[in-house]
């Protein structure tokens, strides 16, 4: 929050202190120990500015009804000139009520906090490595990795703003399993180019991408590996075919906005024994057994559901093994505070596991945090849509981009808490109208740049300004701005607090709307110089704040529409 409010609230919690200490000595109250209670800011600015439950909380420590609390702290409160009056309400809430001077502190604290304003200290630089997207290398991203970018990328920017150090990272698995497939498809298409009689097995990889891999391979190879061993054959197809892969991802996803502090190689776990090491220690522990001929980690002792295989029969490593070995790596090879994976809705499982094996190598779990993130639907006039409506193809990450703006889709992705489902409007993306939500946002900045231009032209130039000349900002739309701005730091860190970045995007979204209600009630430029220079100042408080907010999520920020 402003700091003006939290000196405030400071203020307030100090009277009231005070104030029973008051009562307590001149026998208004008994005597009896203050309990904890609560200072907040009411939604309805008719209960004041800020409240307190004071004299509730009280009840049992004074033994008294809390109106006659109430009403003893009221008699002896002390409040200065930031403060217009207190009032008892309802059932004994402590109702704060500001003076204009406080709106007007808090405006100067805005401008003059600049670029650095809603940032804080909150996270008091702890380090977290924020992990997303994390695609399979063997093929394009798909709309899910959409989602998890945005969601990834405008987190990682919250987290920053809240005062952590954060990391991105890209995690490629380029071992395992899928590239196995990998080679073996890359392989058929390009013996099949090489004359030779084939097929290719159902479960790999069919896409286009591995024919054209397979083409361009064969056009500077020839027939050089034909008739070559399988293991050479499919190693020159794999590092040839795998850097163009990741080359790819790094590029869709740098047009998307997104750039990574480190792609780190699943490959290096198992080179540098980081896989053979977390089998060895679950070994030391005691928490493998062996059955069927396959290694089981005993998870059901350290809080997952059931064990789990490390080991197959036929001695090959499940999955599970290097990913233990990374998540090992994050947070004490590389001594992470907190390591955050945006996942899938199929991965709610994944964590249980990663935690288990994390708390049996001597590692606090709670320091693992996933942001499980829900499906996505792509809709149009609200059917369901699947292709591409320029390429006819699925749509992934790089046709999506085609048909819709980036600041579009990186907005609109974040409308929604990670955990809920997401329909994803290709009409409203393109539209350029108040129905489009970060259009909306961003034609509130270029409005109040077209207001000072105009201002400017007429010789009306925004400079330092006194509280005194802010006090006249006093109407009800002029101050529900104020106090709705003063809020950003504290939905920040609320934002960082709940891995939510969507708080981040509606917030930006009420405060366009409160701007426009208050533009289309008063008048910005007047007859009155001084009031015309407090309502300018009031805009640029409001331009800057869109500002900030537009950058932390890395959208485009137009001074013209």
């Amino acid at each position: 929050m402003s700091k003006i409010i939290n000196q405030t609230e400071n203020q307030i919690r100090a009277s009231l202190t005070n104030a029973i200490a008051s009562a307590i000595e001149s026998g208004a109250l008994p005597q009896g120990d203050i309990p904890e209670f609560i200072i907040e800011q009411p939604a309805d600015k008719k209960n004041g500015d800020f409240s307190s439950n004071i004299a509730m909380a009280s009840a049992r420590a004074f033994r008294l009804a809390p109106r006659a609390i109430a009403q003893a702290i009221y008699e002896n409160i002390e409040l200065d000139n930031s403060f217009e009056r207190c009032e008892i309400a309802g059932p004994g809430f402590i109702n704060f009520y500001m003076s204009s001077s406080y709106y007007s502190k808090i405006l100067k604290d805005i401008v003059e906090s600049g670029e650095s304003y809603g940032r804080s200290d909150y996270g008091q630089g702890k380090r977290i490595l924020v992990e997303f997207v994390s695609a399979n290398p063997t093929g394009p991203m798909h709309i899910g990795n959409a989602r998890g970018g945005a969601i990834g990328d405008c987190l990682a920017s919250v987290l920053d703003y809240a005062g952590f150090d954060v990391q991105r990272e890209f995690y490629i698995n380029d071992a395992g399993n899928q590239i196995e497939k990998f080679a073996t498809s890359l392989e058929v298409r390009y013996l099949q180019l090489c004359g030779k009689d084939i097929e290719m097995p159902e479960d790999a990889y069919h896409g286009e991408d591995i024919t054209i891999h397979a083409k361009n391979f064969f056009e500077i190879n020839n027939d050089k590996y034909a008739d070559a061993e399988s293991e050479q054959r499919r190693n020159a197809l794999v590092e040839y075919a795998l850097p163009l892969n990741i080359q790819g991802l790094e590029d869709d996803l740098g047009k998307y906005r997104i750039v990574y502090d480190k792609w780190f190689k699943e490959s290096t776990l198992h080179n540098d024994g980081s896989v053979q090491w977390v089998i060895d220690s679950l070994k030391k522990k005691g928490a493998t057994y062996e059955q069927e001929g396959a290694l089981w980690f005993k998870a059901s002792e350290y809080g997952n559901e059931k064990d789990i295989v490390l080991i197959r029969a036929n001695g090959i490593p499940t999955y599970i093994v290097p990913d233990i070995a990374y998540h090992y790596n994050k947070l004490v090879t590389r001594g992470y505070d907190i390591a955050i994976d945006v996942l899938g809705a199929d991965h709610h499982g994944y964590i249980p596991r990663m935690k288990a094996a994390l708390s049996a190598l001597g590692v606090d779990a709670e320091r693992l945090n996933p942001v499980i993130m829900q499906m996505v639907r792509l809709v149009r006039n609200g059917e369901t849509v699947k292709l591409s409506k320029r390429s006819g193809k699925a749509i992934t990450l790089n046709t999506l981009l085609d048909e819709v703006p980036i600041d579009a889709a990186r907005f609109l992705f974040n409308l929604r808490e990670p955990n809920s489902h997401c329909d994803f409007d290709l009409e409203l993306a393109v539209k350029k109208s108040s129905e489009n939500p970060v259009y909306y946002v961003q034609y509130a900045h270029a409005r109040i740049c077209s207001i000072i231009k105009k201002a400017k032209a007429q010789g009306i130039e925004l400079g330092d300004i006194s509280v005194e000349a802010l006090n006249r900002l006093n109407t009800s739309e002029e101050r529900e701005l104020i106090s709705f701005l003063a809020g950003l730091t504290n939905e920040i860190v609320m934002s960082a607090k709940l891995y939510d970045p969507a708080r981040i995007t509606h917030y930006v979204i009420e405060l366009a709307t409160l701007f426009h209600k208050f533009y289309n009630a008063q008048r910005v430029v007047t007859d009155d110089e001084e009031l015309t220079m407090a309502r300018l100042y009031l805009c640029s408080a409001v331009k800057n704040t869109i500002k900030n907010i537009l950058v932390m999520l890395k959208v485009d920020v137009p001074e013209s529409m």
